[in-house]
């Protein structure tokens, strides 16, 4: 049991975190760390992205990558994908994840169904620097009923 001196009248009630629907985001990496696997036979470095601007502005997005694991194709594709993240932020020979910190950079974001429990969730599959290519609006996935159109307009941060 733990003694409370608290009113929840005061505070606003924390809103439930649907998947971001897929698209282009313009992010920093906020927060990293080294963790060892499961298994004990490897690490890889978790990332922390949070998006910085648009209506998803706060939001948070996670990658890890595999820099330390018995599986050689797991390693390379985790040093691509960070070589992928260094280009676009313009840190090419970081000696500490801290250094690719609050560097804004697009990420393309898709969302992808989870095997053991069916759940959507979103998984980073591109880096770009924020110069590369203006991302585009995300906008609400359409209904069947009425299709929202694809827009070309830039996005206000390109």
């Amino acid at each position: 049991m733990a003694k409370l001196d608290f009113d929840a009248r005061t505070v606003e009630p924390q809103k439930s975190f649907e998947p971001l629907p897929a698209g282009n985001y313009l992010a920093a990496i906020s927060a990293s760390e080294m963790k060892t696997t499961k298994t004990g036979d490897g690490a890889y470095l978790e990332l922390t992205f949070s998006v910085i601007d648009g209506p998803c502005k706060g939001r948070k997005i996670w990658a890890r990558l595999n820099l330390r694991n018995p599986n050689p194709q797991a390693v390379q594709i985790a040093k691509s994908e960070l070589s992928a993240i260094c280009h676009a932020v313009g840190v090419m020979t970081p000696r500490d994840s801290v250094e690719l910190h609050n560097l804004p950079l697009i990420v393309t974001v898709k969302c992808k169904k989870r095997e053991d429990n069916g759940d959507i969730v979103n998984e980073i599959s591109g880096y770009k620097s924020r110069q590369a290519a203006a991302p585009k609006p995300v906008a609400a996935a359409p209904s069947a009923a009425s299709p929202v159109p694809a827009s070309d307009e830039p996005a206000p941060w390109a």
